[in-house]
């Protein structure tokens, strides 16, 4: 079955079935990135408030930080293979929160009336994150589909 496309060079890429299968091929790295992730978020809450987050939304913060380890390890796969790994775990994860993450908090502090305080230690917050993620990745180990 064909479908239309408005842009024909997508329509020659490969299924989406295709394209995620990295996920699969990595799912113990990028589980061990997810439990990174969340021992970070688990350690901060909890050191600023003294709570720990309700089981629900525990389980969408999950699910989140594991699509975020998801595309995080789909960008260290796609790294040059010349590249040194140790500049590419550090170099990743901090082009990608520079260009994404940073830009959506600030503009989220801003129109919730946020201190720039907040904002800025919850833009950190998510870089430790993502170093995290990556370094977890990579002492794991990932591989690139076939």
């Amino acid at each position: 079955m064909r479908i239309f496309c408005l842009f024909p060079c997508l329509a020659r890429q490969k299924p989406a079935r295709h394209l995620v299968i990295y996920i699969l091929q990595n799912i113990i790295a990028i589980l061990a990135a997810t439990g990174a992730g969340l021992a970070i978020g688990l350690i901060g809450v909890r050191l600023s408030t003294g709570l720990l987050p309700a089981p629900g939304s525990l389980l969408i913060v999950a699910l989140a930080e594991f699509w975020l380890a998801s595309i995080l390890a789909g960008a260290l796969i796609l790294a040059p293979p010349e590249a040194p790994a140790l500049v590419m775990t550090l170099a990743t994860p901090i082009v990608i929160w520079v260009g994404f993450i940073v830009p959506v908090i600030v503009v989220l502090g801003t129109i919730g009336e946020i201190s720039w305080r907040s904002t800025w230690l919850t833009s950190l917050h998510w870089l430790a994150v993502m170093l995290a993620m990556a370094a977890t990745l990579q002492w794991v180990g990932l591989s690139a589909p076939a």
